[in-house]
């Protein structure tokens, strides 16, 4: 089979969002319109108590919100479509940067009625930092928001993007009746409360065809004035502005009431690029590579709680992932071959045999993965843009029933190999800190570790307000600033020793008298093992 035009069929990407932009009801949409659900279910509804299928953990659907990244897989218009559906909420978005990395485009969510968010900020920021392509749908029009214009010229001044609108809406809120698709010249009438995917959609030959009186009244003068502007205020759209990252086309709709879902996804598989090159430590990877490589962008511990499986989600970036075939482990440098690779929809998975460029597969993972580890077919690189990021919240591990040690000690493990939260420790390994980035992670450990490992622990919160690796490139420097600091180290899951200062003011003062260290606020650095070895040692 032809790996070039089986990488062209691909289309790999996010949905990104502030909490409850209705991401995920997006998302379940998207699928409904691909046909690879039946029906949804809607996010926080007292009326539907069905859960969003992508939430697939207990506290999920017991909060209604994501607080994990789900990968979802399926075929529309003979494309290969793989969503990665992201957490919203502030506190769960590392998560979310690592995946922007395993994605070749993305689709950004925005509340007409609260506009551009804090959080929204941030992970267009991310975008930005590696010119991903983004789509920005614009949600929630069948409710009063902020007039059309004022919200675009928003969305370019807080995300420091171009915008460029495909689609324009004909009211809001109560008054809402459609929108326009300004490069078909079509016309979608918006029906309150209807909950199928089919609509009417009214074809004009221009705007001044007298149907369009007939069906909007009063409405048919607005529309025409404001498309009149549209056209004078924007250039005529390019799809290399998108693919670049210079400019974000913009879509109007209701995802709760499947309304301008459909002309997104569609201009969406037009647009969206095919998956891209990625960067290693030692080289560009290029998709159409006759090599297969990958990486690991997310575990996940306990996806079937009955089963007690443990899941590595690999990305695939060049050449063919086969089933029953051994590929290289880099980290370990050892060879692993999967009997059951996966595809997913949410918590259902099917079998692969093979995967192409752009491809999610989950690989069952007996405690051989990290996130960020590489696989290749017998080529020595890693894959970069990965980290961990520095947290900023630190709390203590209490173990709160002796009898249960043993569970503790597997869930915490296997818990923070997820990335949901960093695991450091002291005094040979007795005290445990678990570093978040936000207060709610302590929250879902804690629950996960009661109910997915039988384990019943609690969390003391400490004065520390900073963590950072350290290293150095002259020999005993490190030792020498952690026999100085000892009560401020730790040590991260692969021995690397960590830093804890109390304020910025300390760790300003260790950097002015240390300057032989380097203080490093990622995971990705490069390290010198035989100096954090000896470093160890000199405890």
């Amino acid at each position: 089979m032809n790996i070039n035009r089986e990488i062209q069929k691909r289309r790999t990407f996010a949905i990104i969002s502030h909490p409850d932009a209705g991401k995920t009801t997006l998302t379940e949409k998207l699928l409904l319109f691909g046909g690879a659900i039946q029906t949804a279910g809607a996010v926080k509804s007292n009326k539907i108590r069905k859960s969003a299928a992508s939430d697939f953990m207990d506290i999920e659907r017991q909060r209604g919100i994501s607080v994990a990244t789900s990968v979802m897989t399926f075929e529309y218009n003979n494309l290969y479509i793989n969503i990665l559906d992201t957490p919203g909420h502030k506190d769960f978005a590392e998560d979310t940067y690592r995946t922007l990395t395993a994605v070749d485009s993305v689709i950004l969510v925005v509340d007409s009625v609260k506009g551009v968010e804090e959080q929204t900020e941030k992970l267009m920021n991310v975008c930005r930092m590696r010119n991903t392509p983004v789509i920005i749908f614009v949600n929630k029009l069948d409710r009063e928001g902020m007039p059309p214009f004022e919200l675009m010229d928003e969305l370019e001044r807080k995300l420091d993007i171009n915008v460029h609108p495909l689609t324009w809406p004909i009211g809001m809120g109560k008054g809402f009746r459609g929108v326009y698709n300004l490069h078909e010249k079509n016309i979608y009438l918006f029906k309150p409360g209807k909950t199928t995917i089919e609509y009417v959609r009214l074809l004009i030959s221009d705007l001044g065809d007298a149907e369009l009186d007939r069906k909007l009244g009063s409405d048919a003068g607005r529309l025409r004035e404001d498309v009149e502007l549209i056209e004078g205020v924007y250039d005529p759209f390019d799809a290399a502005d998108y693919l670049n990252g210079a400019v974000a086309p913009v879509f109007f709709g209701s995802a709760l009431n499947n309304f301008g879902v459909r002309e997104l996804l569609e201009t969406f598989v037009a647009i969206a690029p095919p998956p891209k090159e990625r960067e290693t430590d030692q080289r560009i990877v290029e998709p159409e590579e006759e090599k297969f490589s990958g990486f690991i962008f997310k575990i996940h511990a306990n996806l079937d709680p009955r089963h007690r499986d443990r899941i590595a989600f690999l990305r695939v970036c060049s050449g063919k992932f086969e089933r029953d075939k051994y590929f290289y482990h880099v980290r370990l440098n050892k060879e692993l071959r999967f009997n059951n690779p996966y595809n997913f929809l949410a918590r259902s998975k099917s079998v692969v045999d093979v995967a192409y460029p752009g491809d999610v597969v989950g690989l069952y993972d007996r405690n051989n993965f990290k996130i960020g580890d590489t696989l290749t077919e017998g080529d020595s690189f890693t894959f970069r843009g990965i980290p961990s990021f520095s947290p900023e919240i630190f709390k203590e591990l209490i173990n709160t029933d002796p009898m249960r040690s043993k569970q503790l000690e597997k869930g915490i493990e296997q818990l923070t190999d997820e990335g949901v939260a960093q695991l450091f420790t002291q005094q040979d390994g007795r005290r445990k800190i678990v570093g978040t980035v936000g207060e709610l992670q302590f929250d879902v450990i804690q629950h996960r570790l009661e109910y997915e490992y039988g384990a019943s622990c609690r969390f003391q919160s400490m004065n520390y307000a900073i963590a950072c690796w350290i290293t150095s490139d002259r020999p005993g420097k490190v030792e020498k600033f952690i026999r100085a600091k000892s009560r401020h180290i730790a040590y991260d899951k692969d021995n690397n020793p960590v830093f804890f200062a109390e304020s910025q003011w300390l760790l300003n003062s260790a950097i002015e008298n240390f300057p032989e260290i380097e203080f490093h606020f990622t995971s990705e650095f490069k390290t010198d093992a035989s100096v954090i070895s000896n470093g160890r040692e000199a405890i």
